[in-house]
């Protein structure tokens, strides 16, 4: 009697073998991707700070302190303020409430500046609106011989606080981000942050720009608009979206590195994905960058601020 041969068996192991090599091809795809994705933002071990760096020391905020910094450095730049006004707010904000606008404090105290209703500074909205108490704040200053008194001095007679010798403990930090966002000290400013993780439009920044810098606006002396990013920006990166915001600053380097460094500040609250000026860029995707060393980008127009926000 003849033996019959068992050739589907055969078959049935290479059916066998298939299955798991399609799941490790699957699994390194996988794997491959994640790895490039966090190769890419390092987003488990990014520090989530902003970064200003001078007087051989650096200093760091975290994003939501970075926002309300530039803000407070904004309205002394568009009040035409010297770099010493932005510093002495600065270093009395992050006294009083940590670069914070918070809803509660002492007594009734309010916001960024820790302002009291009752102490003539506005009503509890308008403390709490941060470019009403910032101009606040420089309101009383400027009435002060403040150049030539201590930053804990000039601090102390605005706001008169129990707590007197307090505000010269945070005057190097105040200075290093005063250079940076009154544009001092050129590119200057670089924040080490995760992608944002959805599109975001470049109108709600331009919005802020024109909030914060009103008077420069209506002046003309800074001017945007939005323009197509690939036009605009030397160089897209592949996670930006499609329009820039385009900030000029007409001719005013100093002006022009101050609008700069603003916007880097604002990356956690805007999405923004890349700021060039002058030939040189910072790049939210890159975590090597130093404070006060933008690397040099080929292309894009020189003499005006080119942010490009989240595509998505």
């Amino acid at each position: 009697m003849a033996r019959t041969r068992h050739r589907p068996a055969r078959r049935s192991r290479s059916r066998h073998l298939t299955v798991p090599l399609v799941m490790l091809l699957v699994l390194v795809f996988v794997v491959s991707g994640t790895y490039f994705a966090l190769s890419r933002y390092a987003s488990v071990s990014r520090s989530g700070q902003c970064t200003a760096a001078g007087l051989g020391t650096s200093h760091e905020y975290t994003t939501e302190r970075a926002a309300n910094a530039a803000l407070i450095g904004a309205v002394a730049v568009d009040r035409g303020l010297p770099p010493r006004a932005a510093s002495i707010a600065l270093a009395t904000a992050y006294q009083e409430s940590k670069l914070q606008n918070i809803e509660h404090g002492d007594r009734d105290s309010q916001g960024l500046f820790q302002q009291r209703p009752s102490q003539g500074w506005g009503t509890v909205s308008q403390i709490r609106d941060p470019v009403h108490a910032t101009n606040a704040f420089y309101d009383r200053l400027v009435k002060l011989d403040y150049e030539s008194m201590s930053v804990n001095d000039a601090a102390q007679k605005v706001q008169r606080s129990g707590f007197p010798e307090a505000y010269g403990d945070h005057e190097t930090e105040g200075r290093l981000f005063a250079s940076a966002l009154t544009g001092q000290s050129g590119g200057n400013l670089v924040c080490d942050i995760g992608a944002p993780g959805s599109a975001v439009s470049p109108q709600a920044l331009q919005d802020s720009l024109e909030a914060q810098f009103p008077r420069r606006t209506a002046a003309g002396s800074i001017s945007s608009s939005l323009a197509s990013a690939s036009s605009a920006a030397g160089r897209v990166p592949d996670d930006a979206g499609a329009t820039a915001l385009v900030i000029d600053p007409h001719g005013d380097r100093t002006l022009g590195w101050a609008l700069a460094n603003w916007a880097v500040a604002r990356a956690g609250d805007d999405g923004v994905m890349q700021v060039s000026y002058a030939g040189h860029s910072w790049e939210r995707a890159s975590h090597d960058q130093q404070a006060g060393t933008w690397p040099a980008a080929d292309g894009g127009d020189p003499d005006r601020v080119v942010v490009l926000v989240s595509g998505g």
